[in-house]
């Protein structure tokens, strides 16, 4: 069972056949190339139009996006893929990655590649405060029979979704009212390692340590959380720019935060697009409290709740 409330809580171009990334076509190893995994970068070198090719494939398929200054960054990144698919050039990925059929299985791995695990639990609690104090009761007083839908939609390893959970179970919530919880990743290893619900000293460094004492259990150097609440998420792998997130987005509350910082203008535009059209009415989104909206859309308007920012649906 998922613990009870604390009580008294204070808070057609086609290129040559080129060898797939698998098991089938041995992998070009750092051995066999004379470097290690870090100098090959170097030894690979990714060129300026090489770079470019590569980056706007990028932006077209994840709207993440690269500027001209990063280009040691992606090359550092996506440096190990070239070399475990057998290539001996960006360019050669690049063609697989444009062209070959076997693209399909390599896309995942390029979004395991290029992900920024950084995330850990209470991480601008304030959000998820306004969330529990306003916007459910909100939304249950007005709908009391309606389930309330939230969705994190860049989840990483989970942090942020069970963190939702573990206030509104103290807030009571999960006990009186149905609510369903969503997380997407657009990383596959990601969500892996979410589903495990294992973390590490470094994840619960915000959380209040009663918290941490009442929804974990210390296994050696991990803590594992609590069966009951992980079991309250329904997790996927997700693309925001891929259709299958319109049916994600018909949630009531959409926690998109510290994900458009990586993102360009267009891409940005087209993912508010999808969650104002597809959020249901009157629809919270929280972004990052260092990311702001009114450059990209005048669809949704800035509410105050609370400690925190959240948009809704104008």
């Amino acid at each position: 069972m998922i613990p009870r409330p604390l009580q008294n809580r204070s808070q057609t171009r086609h290129s040559p056949p080129r060898p797939e990334c698998s098991s089938a076509v041995p992998p070009l190893s750092s051995d066999r190339l004379g470097c290690s995994i870090t100098s090959c970068t170097d030894t690979l070198g990714l060129s300026i139009h090489a770079f470019a090719l590569l980056r706007d494939l990028i932006h077209e398929r994840t709207g993440i996006m690269f500027d001209d200054d990063k280009r040691d960054i992606l090359a550092d990144k996506l440096s190990t893929r070239v070399i475990e698919c057998g290539f001996s050039s960006f360019m050669d990925y690049y063609y697989l990655l444009k062209y070959d059929p076997a693209a399909k299985d390599e896309w995942p791995k390029v979004m395991d590649a290029l992900a920024v695990p950084e995330t850990y639990f209470w991480r601008e609690v304030d959000q998820i405060r306004a969330l529990v104090d306003h916007v459910v009761p909100e939304h249950f007083k007005n709908s009391p029979a309606t389930t309330f839908k939230i969705w994190s939609a860049a989840c990483c390893t989970g942090e942020e979704p069970l963190s939702i959970l573990i206030m509104l179970n103290e807030s009571g919530w999960l006990e009186r009212a149905p609510i369903q919880v969503y997380a997407s990743d657009a990383s596959p290893a990601l969500v892996a390692r979410a589903k495990t619900g294992s973390y590490r000293e470094r994840s619960l460094r915000a959380l209040p340590p009663e918290l941490r004492e009442k929804y974990f259990t210390k296994h050696g150097d991990l803590w594992q959380v609590s069966p009951d609440l992980l079991a309250r998420v329904k997790f996927a792998t997700a693309n925001l720019l891929d259709p299958e997130v319109e049916n994600l987005a018909t949630a009531h509350a959409i926690f998109c935060r510290n994900v458009f910082i990586y993102f360009s203008p267009q891409a940005i535009r087209k993912v508010l697009n999808v969650f104002h059209a597809r959020m249901s009415p009157p629809g919270y989104l929280f972004v990052g409290v260092s990311e702001s909206l009114l450059r990209f859309t005048d669809s949704f308007r800035l509410l105050e709740l609370g400690d925190a920012f959240v948009y809704t649906k104008c």
